[in-house]
């Protein structure tokens, strides 16, 4: 019955089939990046040193999966508005605080930099930014699309094409897009004729809290900028500190994002949301604590103020901000971020 008319489930099958081989050129690239980057060979001797090959565990594919699903947020023209929601505020912020003449000279920290389009735009604002990240999913993603992509909608990309459910029509599950929506190298080419000129961005792979604690990195960065991130630890307090650490005494710490502690044991079933942010957490060896607790906007806040930060602004958006969300699904998920800037008084 299926395979026939009105509508045939083994032609929607070779479809979606297509579509992830399409997805799949893109994972080759990203690989062939890769292992360029490290000076590995594409086949290379079985059971020699240099034999990067393994099975891929479940949390592998489980991280593929999500990493190409945010191409579809930080470049597709299709990403715009979740970038709106969540880039656009904390840019604004930067500018308003910073002047354009001292930017270069302003150090800003982005950690849980993903797939560096906040990194880019701050940079491309004039500032001097380190992003930082320990997928190593996302900063091989990160570094083939800033680095190695040669122009604008260079590849197609079917970010849903593994969205079986709550499908107004299969057209929505086969949605093609083009990345990325600008070419980064162009991009700041062009713009180095603008005022305020790009800034310099470099990104590390490394555990926020086990870098950016120690002392080596004490008062080095002027802001720093969190966008769905602290919601990521399973003790905040180590989060808050290392901030406080690195963040030069009358720095800004801005942020915008929820409060969906993913190490909240106690939330029955599994979330249905799409950010996969939490696995970079899971493996983090620095924040592997015995417990984790979840903590209330307010609460948050007098635990800043109380470890010497003063909340400057604060408002929770009156709009609704999405995660690599499909805009014509029938379940959206999406959430009403708390948007907030605070300085380092001590």
């Amino acid at each position: 019955m299926l395979a026939a008319e009105p509508f045939s489930i083994l032609d929607t099958f070779g479809k979606i089939n297509d579509a992830i081989d399409v997805n799949a050129v893109i994972a080759d690239e990203i690989v062939s990046c890769a292992l360029s980057s490290f000076d590995l060979s594409l086949h290379p001797k079985a059971d020699s040193e240099r034999d990067w090959r393994d099975a891929a565990t479940q949390n592998d594919i489980a991280k593929a999966h999500s990493t190409i699903r945010q191409l579809y947020r930080d470049w597709s023209d299709e990403g715009l508005p979740e970038r709106q929601a969540c880039y656009r505020p904390v840019l604004a912020d930067l500018n308003r605080a910073f002047e354009i003449n001292e930017r270069r000279h302003v150090n800003v920290l982005v950690p849980g930099a993903g797939l560096g389009r906040l990194v880019f735009e701050i940079c491309s604002a004039g500032f001097t930014v380190e992003g930082n990240e320990i997928s190593w999913h996302q900063l091989l993603t990160s570094s083939w699309i800033l680095n190695q992509t040669k122009c604008a909608e260079q590849y197609s990309l079917f970010p849903f094409a593994l969205q079986f459910t709550n499908l107004i029509s299969r057209d929505h599950q086969l949605h093609r897009v083009q990345i990325p929506d600008i070419h980064p190298g162009t991009s700041l080419i062009q713009a180095s004729d603008c005022n305020p000129q790009p800034g310099e961005m470099n990104m590390t792979a490394a555990d926020f809290v086990a870098y950016y604690s120690s002392p080596t990195q004490h008062s080095r960065f002027n802001a720093v900028v969190t966008v769905f991130f602290i919601d990521t630890a399973p003790n905040i307090v180590r989060y808050i500190e290392t901030v406080k650490n690195c963040l030069k005494v009358g720095g800004l710490w801005i942020n915008l994002g929820p409060l969906h502690w993913h190490f909240d044991s106690r939330e029955p079933g599994t979330p249905s949301l799409t950010r996969q942010k939490s696995d970079k957490a899971k493996t983090d060896a620095s924040t592997d604590e015995h417990g984790s607790f979840e903590l209330s906007n307010e609460e948050l806040f007098l635990l800043m103020e109380k470890m010497g930060f003063r909340i400057e602004e604060h408002e929770i958006s009156s709009q609704s901000a999405g995660y690599v969300q499909n805009p014509h699904s029938m379940l959206q998920d999406t959430f009403r971020v708390s948007h907030w800037m605070a300085r380092n008084t001590k």
